[in-house]
């Protein structure tokens, strides 16, 4: 046997295992909503801090939304985002091209969660304007 043979996936392992990172899920972090802010004005704004880094976040049910990303044309993340008017949760949900092996997926996932958790903390935390009657 070559030694390439027996070097090969070695190497292939530490540099897909560089990539790889335990799955991030967010688990009821703090989330303060203003008392002004209706139900509906919250799931607009959650919706909306999604958008801007292209997530796409679709109502399942009160309190409960799922979250979509696409990048690149190639790798898809589904998360399912629960809040309430005190925290936020963001759970894995399904990838495409991403690595996932149940534990780990790729560590760019781990990032755009982190991102979404805070840009929707960002963006409940800010005052909103109830859009016109």
């Amino acid at each position: 046997m070559s030694r390439l043979a027996v070097v090969l996936p070695f190497v292939a392992l530490a540099v897909l295992g560089c990539r790889m990172a335990p799955v991030r899920n967010v688990y009821h972090a703090p989330l303060s909503v203003p008392a002004s802010m209706t139900d509906a004005d919250l799931e607009r704004v959650i919706q909306s801090a999604g958008s801007q880094r292209g997530w796409v976040i679709t109502p399942i049910a009160p309190g409960e939304m799922e979250g979509r990303i696409q990048v690149h044309d190639r790798h898809v993340a589904v998360v399912t985002i629960a809040y309430d008017r005190s925290a936020l949760s963001i759970y894995y949900k399904d990838s495409r091209d991403l690595l996932y092996d149940g534990a780990q997926i790729h560590r760019n996932y781990n990032g755009w969660v982190k991102n979404l958790e805070r840009d929707i903390q960002r963006a409940v935390a800010a005052p909103v304007a109830s859009p016109p009657q």
